[in-house]
């Protein structure tokens, strides 16, 4: 009797695991499906049409996601070279994400150029500071991204990524100076 029930239960458990692994994968299946129907909607209307800045953002994103990342930048200058004058949120997005596919494409130089675009057009753009303070990084501009991270962290005190990242470089400077 006892050696049922606990059958019983494993089974049961075991049921429960399945369905919420099942769940899961579903959501994963369709938000993947959704993403491509968007891409493929978006591919075919601006090889036939002129779109506007946001839907060459959002193709550029899209082709972000897909670390497809010297194709991403073409959609996301395009969306710059559309935008209106009064939308300058979308510019600083979309500086962002350019800079993030300079990033990926290990053309430090450019993604900086861009950060400091965005953060020109919204100085408390957090992201961009962390994206910026991670390009100096990389540069090896250890005083740089440790100035730009301190910023991050006087505009949003519990960026984690900020604190992280500028409490690892002042220790590689303390080291560097013993």
């Amino acid at each position: 009797m006892e050696d049922t029930n606990l059958l019983l239960t494993y089974l049961i458990t075991l049921l429960v695991l399945l369905g919420v692994a099942a769940v899961l994968i579903l959501r994963q299946v369709l938000k993947t499906r959704r993403m491509e129907m968007t891409l493929n909607r978006l591919q075919t209307k601006l090889t036939k049409e002129k779109g506007t800045a946001r839907e060459y953002y959002e193709l550029g994103s899209l082709l972000l996601d897909k670390k497809l990342y010297s194709q991403s930048s073409t959609q996301l200058k395009q969306a710059l070279k559309l935008l209106d004058k009064d939308e300058s949120d979308n510019a600083a997005l979309i500086h962002n994400a350019l800079g993030f596919a300079y990033f990926a494409q290990e053309q430090y130089d450019l993604a900086i150029r861009h950060y400091k675009d965005a953060l020109q057009i919204a100085p408390e753009y957090v992201t961009a500071l962390n994206n910026l303070g991670h390009s100096y990084e990389r540069k090896q501009l250890t005083a740089q991204a440790l100035e730009t991270y301190e910023a991050a962290l006087a505009l949003e005190p519990d960026n984690k990524t900020a604190k992280r990242r500028a409490e690892s470089l002042r220790k590689r400077i303390v080291t560097a100076a013993s």
